[in-house]
């Protein structure tokens, strides 16, 4: 513990306040246990398939979430993020629409808005934004908990015009609704070393469960369980959702497969996106 507290003082040098509880978290140790579980659960064999590369029109693809109606967003890296709606057949932009998120990670849909996890920000704290998917206005706004530092930003030195090193959250996936509590998200934040349900109007946590990895990434929701990617393995992890166990794994090349960064499910096929190089790829 005092050795934790010792490195959070050293991050958080020159006059900024430590925050309790779940407010600040750095560089985060994953269990061994967790660790030996991840290296030993079965590999479901997948095909990694390019389906079409937005490099052009959309810079960083870095979340994706399946509408309704079959369309398909697209949360654009670059700043500030705009949400791009495609045709997932062809890859066709059929709109966008500006966001006031910054460096954003994730989006999701819930309750006639979308969710979207703003990993940096300009002033205050990293945040989750609540926004009008019709004028890209954000509704609400809440601090994400367990932002904070990790990995390679724990030895970064900021240079005059960067945004702050603190991140928040990434991956988020609308979870329907709690009954009297309303509506619930899972949301994986880096720096925390957990996935979070997120109590959707109040922005609090219901409860955690321990990611698989560091950098975890996009997520995805198939019946009771979590898809997590852990981007600095490429690997996507499948997770209980009761307790965060890792039940299977899938591997992708790190050679000549896009990296992944988003992910979405849709009729039991998982669709990555990478922020990198613009490919949107599907995995069968």
């Amino acid at each position: 513990m005092q050795d934790a507290l010792s490195r959070r003082g050293l991050l958080l040098a020159g006059g900024a306040t430590l925050l309790p509880g779940f407010a600040f978290a750095t560089d985060p140790q994953i269990a061994a246990a967790t660790i030996a579980a991840r290296k030993s659960a079965p590999v479901i064999p997948k095909t990694v398939n390019r389906l079409y590369n937005l490099k052009a029109a959309i810079d960083q693809p870095n979340d994706m979430q399946f509408a309704a109606n079959g369309d398909l967003w697209i949360l654009d890296q670059k700043d500030p993020n705009k949400v791009f709606t495609i045709n997932p057949r062809t890859g066709a932009v059929l709109g966008s629409v500006q966001t006031e998120s910054i460096h954003g990670s994730g989006i999701t849909y819930g309750d006639g808005a979308w969710f979207i996890t703003s990993t940096k920000v300009l002033s205050g704290n990293p945040s989750t934004l609540k926004v009008d998917p019709k004028t890209g206005a954000t509704l609400k706004k809440w601090e994400t908990p367990g932002w904070g530092i990790y990995g390679a930003y724990t030895t970064r030195v900021s240079k005059p015009g960067d945004l702050p090193l603190a991140s928040g959250g990434h991956g988020v996936k609308w979870a329907g609704s709690n009954g009297s509590s309303g509506g619930q998200y899972w949301m994986a934040v880096p720096a925390s070393g957990k996935l979070f349900l997120i109590n959707a109007e109040a922005g609090t946590v219901a409860r955690s469960i321990p990611a698989p990895t560091v950098r975890t990434h996009g997520i995805a929701l198939d019946s009771d369980h979590i898809w997590c990617v852990g981007s600095d393995e490429a690997e996507i992890y499948k997770l209980r959702m009761s307790d965060g166990g890792i039940v299977a794994r899938i591997v992708l090349d790190k050679n000549s497969d896009p990296s992944v960064h988003g992910l979405d499910i849709k009729d039991g096929v998982l669709w990555y996106c990478d922020a990198n190089t613009g490919w949107i790829c599907s995995l069968t």
